[in-house]
């Protein structure tokens, strides 16, 4: 069992993914590694400025990007609110945040606005449609990088958990796959919070909660994954999602980084084993590798992740707030937070969420 307090692990989460991002800020979206390598060294270790032909031009090192910033808008309804309060969330969107961005990729805070952030925009302010139509099919992670603060506000909710990162998943991409995989994620990230590791036994205590009706996830199967009795019915009433794939998924991981037939060395080559794009299907897998392989070891789950090149700061996002939520905020090293533009409002608004979060324990 982790030694860290319930509120030191959800705020390394939410830290680990500040931290991840800034840290991706300037290697950002480097496909041709050597040229990554040739523009910042052998080995990425800390914040860097981002080159004035790069994505996020005019930023120094240890400032958000633009996935940062929404994570934060995020954490910041939630500790105003008390929890995960939709009409603020959206309102917090149209406020302060859209009339920022154009609808095209390099405007806006960050430098660099997503997929699915320029969809919902054009649709929310170019056509005014309502929030509830403004959602796309972009197939990337952003709801996830800021989904995560709902997980770790509702860690000891999962139900709630599920449903509220469901929904404001669906405000910006309504893609199945894309949906049931970023509640995956926060479900897994919340259990993590909890104090469950990330090992070959995850999937199993996650399938336990849709069979208990915590999860929305479609299952038929009965103990582990065995052949469903005749007559018995699916559980539970065959759930929001079309099967339990996203679940099952980081257990093998977690056995992969842990099997000692199976070895990635050095550990940033995960990227290229589980692809460099953006998707989700490339994104989480290789985040929960390294924060299953680095369990006890911020620096060198967020280091590989940062190094892997690609889409590296998404990977950086979710492994950070993974491997934090493993180590508490006592297991990050102390210069990464000096390093962090903005460090000590950002801990304090964790801190805040965080006693919100414990007093549901």
């Amino acid at each position: 069992m982790p030694t860290t307090s319930l509120q030191d692990r959800a705020i390394g989460a939410l830290m680990g993914a500040f931290i991840g991002d800034a840290l991706a800020l300037g290697p950002h979206w480097y496909y041709d590694l050597e040229q990554m390598r040739a523009d910042y060294g052998p080995w990425i270790r800390e914040y860097t400025t981002p080159r004035p032909d790069r994505y996020h031009a005019g930023l120094k090192a240890g400032q958000a990007s633009q996935s940062g910033l929404l994570l934060a808008l995020t954490l910041d309804s939630l500790v105003a609110c008390g929890g995960y309060d939709e009409t603020d969330f959206c309102r917090r969107l149209d406020q302060d945040f859209f009339p920022l961005v154009d609808g095209s990729p390099m405007a806006g805070p960050g430098g660099y606005t997503s997929q699915s952030i320029r969809e919902a925009w054009r649709k929310r302010v170019g056509e005014g449609q309502p929030w509830g139509h403004c959602g796309g099919n972009a197939d990337t992670t952003e709801a996830a990088e800021r989904g995560l603060a709902i997980a770790v506000r509702l860690a000891l909710r999962p139900a709630e958990l599920a449903a509220a990162v469901t929904r404001n998943t669906l405000l910006t991409q309504t893609d199945g796959t894309v949906v049931a995989m970023t509640v995956a994620f926060c479900a897994v990230l919340g259990m993590l919070v909890e104090g469950a590791p990330l090992d070959g036994e995850i999937s199993a205590r996650l399938m336990a909660r849709v069979k208990a009706g915590e999860l929305p996830f479609h299952a038929v199967t009965r103990g582990a994954l065995g052949a469903p009795l005749p007559g018995q019915p699916e559980a539970p009433a065959g759930g929001r999602f079309p099967s339990p794939d996203a679940l099952l998924g980081p257990s093998a991981y977690a056995r992969a980084a842990r099997d000692p037939d199976i070895r990635i060395e050095p550990a940033w080559k995960a990227s290229l084993v589980y692809g460099l794009p953006c998707a989700v299907y490339h994104q989480f897998p290789a985040a929960y590798y390294l924060a299953a392989r680095f369990s006890d070891d911020f620096e060198s789950a967020v280091l590989h992740a940062v190094n892997g090149g690609g889409q590296n700061q998404a990977r950086a996002i979710l492994a950070g707030a993974l491997a934090g939520a493993q180590v508490g905020l006592a297991g990050i090293p102390s210069r990464f937070l000096s390093g962090l533009d903005n460090a000590e409002g950002l801990l304090q608004q964790a801190r805040r969420l965080a006693a919100r979060m414990a007093a549901d324990h």
